[in-house]
């Protein structure tokens, strides 16, 4: 099972061809695609159109779908960011923190094609789908 992120998913549903987007239809053809609620909401928050939105969330919720957030991850989730500032690193989104340190603890492996979550691949072992 993969944990695909909002940047590849965007890509996807906006036609995009790049070797992030083929890796994603190779997993979800596969069947190993899973969806965090936080991933959900950020790519269905991002639909103008009515008729999008509902074929997103038709094939969204076909995944299979993970609680990303609570009280053990928040403070997982913090250490991580603190952890990453320590070494010079700052994340600019505290969203991305949460999603991959999800993967880290899980043991997920995560497609992205946003530069935000390679700190956390260079420096707390999160497993990357495809190589940056």
């Amino acid at each position: 099972m993969i944990i695909v992120d909002t940047s590849v998913w965007i890509d996807y549903f906006n036609g995009v061809e790049n070797r992030f987007v083929d890796s994603l239809d190779s997993a979800l053809e596969e069947g190993t695609v899973a969806i965090g609620d936080l991933i959900f909401l950020e790519i269905l928050q991002g639909f103008k159109n009515d008729r999008d939105f509902r074929r997103a969330k038709s094939l969204l919720q076909t995944l299979d779908r993970y609680e990303m957030f609570g009280h053990d991850m928040a403070l997982r989730s913090a250490e991580n960011y603190r952890a990453l500032r320590k070494k010079g690193t700052t994340i600019r989104k505290t969203t991305d923190v949460i999603i991959a340190t999800f993967c880290i603890e899980n043991a997920l492996p995560l497609l992205f094609s946003d530069r935000d979550f390679i700190p956390f691949v260079e420096k707390l072992g999160l497993r990357a789908v495809a190589q940056f």
